[in-house]
């Protein structure tokens, strides 16, 4: 199976769009095979907006597609927002559409792009590709991602109301442009290529120039001529009219407004400026302001308003999500939600063959073996939110929709995420709280299932600098190798399937990576260089295990530094129904649109030995 970044259906068959049209079966077989471009949104106007391409399939359901994103910025940026979950919705533009009344026949694909939100009910990616050094060509990762997105059919060739109107705006434009701008430049004055400006152009050089004027009344040594007079104010040369222009608010403007502005009806120098800018607007001269003469545009001129850094929505700040997109898109996934395993210990002396001693002698059964019985049922888990009408309406340049049930996906990912790995945190029987029966923790598991091995630092700075502990290695070398000798021993017991991650907190990767020799020189100069000599597959840095401590049997207490596991060996379990779905509705008594994100699963380890929690203990209670 060739190697896809993710795949999706394109399009399904008898469903009804939001403009009425239904796609029947087979309405793009002769595409079956093909590869068209992958692109962002159906925009064609840059190369940038093309992210890579899909293989389209032609099945009884629809139309299927395998998409690879291209190695370009937009396309790895298009290829994280996929495997976040960000994006879940495909979109096709077909044209040559063939109908009978509403059903479509027949058409032709002509790309597939993704989309926030389309008009087919049946489009959404169901599968992300893992790539990597040791990624499995045929293995598939699935997203729990199922729930009803859309998908838009773009259904002819012509241009939507939209371009057409941006057509006519940059045939407008082309018309005002000089008819000499078209000539050879050659032998051309710098009066004859500033006459090639429009007006507005123009009008910005004056701006310019103008800001670059001296006050007449304070002229710098450097203009004064050799009688020690004023020199003549610099104006534009090739244009001889253009002189006479203000750009500045002379000093019968400013009286007349600061006049205006002491009455008693006025009362404010911004209101006395909006009032003789829309008495005076055909006259009114100021810097930038030439040819003004509406009084919106003046006012704003004169006030402008603050401007986004960042145009469109605010940028959401949150912790890192990396370690969260391979925990969900790692872990095992079943289609029933109640897990149970079964496990026989096999490994007692008593099982042992005997060999006969002599003829006569009865034979002796050997003894029976230990089963590890454990079940695991689901639990419903959700993220609610609400928006009132009025913000939805108000808040014109982004979906703020949108921009909320992004964030509420995240949230949901990322709170599943930690209570599989460290449990939840909030107390027994507190509302809201994520059993940790029904989904458990890595860290908290049974023996049986996760290894905790504790790591001693005393001991391996006596081992590795003697009595004389200040003068050979540094700290962090010290504690880098506890970490690897005690994660390496730790391993000998490890039977998970195989090689594991490790996910720990950020400062103690940074505190392994810091580690020197004795020459001073960095043990480990790359993470890549971190992960092989702990023998993992890859390290994740997780800020949300930061200060993390539990209580074992013995009431001693261990600070958690990282977890070594195979996600493979995780099982999350959830029916037909249960998947992350969305749901939205609108309260007409209170005027708020109410979202719901939701899914009941459950979760467990199911291997015997298949994970190791490194802890180094603190003080006892």
């Amino acid at each position: 199976m060739a190697i896809y970044d993710f795949s999706g259906w394109a399009t399904r068959n008898d469903l009804q769009c939001a403009d009425g049209r239904i796609i029947r079966k087979d309405a793009f077989k002769q595409q079956n095979g093909e590869t068209v471009s992958l692109v962002w949104n159906h925009q064609h106007n840059s190369q940038d907006n093309v992210l890579g391409h899909a293989l389209l399939e032609n099945r009884d359901e629809g139309v299927y597609a395998y998409c690879t994103f291209n190695d370009t910025e937009s396309g790895q940026t298009a290829k994280k927002l996929v495997q976040h979950g960000d994006v879940v919705s495909l979109s096709i533009w077909a044209n040559q559409l063939q109908q009978n009344g509403r059903d479509v026949v027949h058409g032709i694909i002509r790309e597939l792009s993704l989309v926030l939100a389309g008009a087919n009910p049946g489009a959404f990616i169901d599968t992300v590709m893992a790539h990597g050094a040791d990624a499995d060509p045929d293995q598939i990762e699935e997203l729990i991602a199922n729930y009803n997105e859309n998908i838009m059919l773009y259904h002819s060739d012509e241009p939507d109301e939209k371009d057409r109107k941006g057509k006519k705006e940059m045939d407008k434009q082309e018309k005002d442009q000089p008819e000499d701008q078209s000539k050879d430049n050659e032998g051309e004055t710098l009066g004859d290529v500033f006459n090639t400006l429009t007006k507005k152009q123009k009008d910005l050089v004056y701006a310019l120039l103008g800001s670059t004027l001296e006050d007449e009344d304070e002229p710098d040594d450097d203009d004064k001529d050799d009688e020690g007079g004023k020199t003549n104010m610099k104006h534009n040369v090739f244009d001889q009219g253009s002189m006479q222009e203000r750009n500045y608010l002379s000093h019968a403007d400013q009286e007349s407004i600061i006049n205006l502005a002491k009455t008693n009806s006025v009362g404010s120098l911004r209101t006395a400026l909006q009032i003789y800018a829309e008495n005076n607007s055909d006259t009114l001269a100021h810097d930038g302001m030439t040819g003004i003469t509406d009084a919106d545009e003046v006012m704003e001129a004169l006030f402008p308003e603050f401007r986004d850094v960042r145009p469109g929505a605010p940028e959401r700040i949150t912790r890192d999500q990396g370690w969260v997109t391979a925990v969900m898109s790692k872990a095992y996934k079943t289609p029933f939600s109640r897990i149970r395993t079964r496990q026989m210990d096999a490994r007692d002396a008593k099982l042992r063959a005997v060999g006969y001693k002599k003829k006569g002698d009865q034979k002796k059964e050997r003894g029976n073996m230990t089963l590890y019985n454990r079940t695991t049922d689901p639990q419903t888990i959700y993220v609610k939110d609400k928006l009132n009408r009025d913000d939805i309406l108000d808040i014109t340049d982004f979906n703020v929709a949108a921009y909320i049930y992004q964030d509420m996906r995240e949230k949901l990912n990322e709170e599943i995420a930690i209570a599989i790995m460290v449990g939840d945190s909030r107390e027994p029987g507190a509302d809201g709280k994520i059993d940790e029966t029904h989904i458990r923790p890595i860290w908290q598991d049974d023996e049986f299932f996760t290894i905790h091995a504790d790591v001693d630092i005393e001991a391996s700075k006596k081992e590795l600098q003697g009595t004389n502990t200040s003068a050979n290695f540094s700290e962090n070398y010290v504690y880098a190798e506890a970490i690897i000798r005690a994660a390496l021993y730790a391993r000998e017991s490890y039977k998970g399937s195989g090689t594991p991650d490790f996910y720990c907190t950020p400062h103690l990767v940074n505190v392994m990576l810091l580690a020197k020799d004795l020459n001073g020189r960095r043990i480990y100069d790359t993470v890549s260089d971190l992960a092989k000599a702990l023998d993992v597959g890859a390290i994740y840095k997780v800020e949300q295990f930061e200060g993390l401590e539990r209580t074992d049997k013995e009431t001693k207490k261990k600070k958690l530094l990282g977890l070594f596991v195979n996600m493979a060996d995780y099982t999350i379990g959830s029916t037909k129904g249960g998947e992350i779905t969305k749901f939205n509705q609108f309260d007409i008594d209170f005027n708020q649109e109410k979202y719901l994100l939701e899914t009941r699963i459950s979760g467990a380890l199911t291997r015997y030995h298949c994970a190791i929690a490194l802890e180094e203990p603190t003080e006892g209670e």
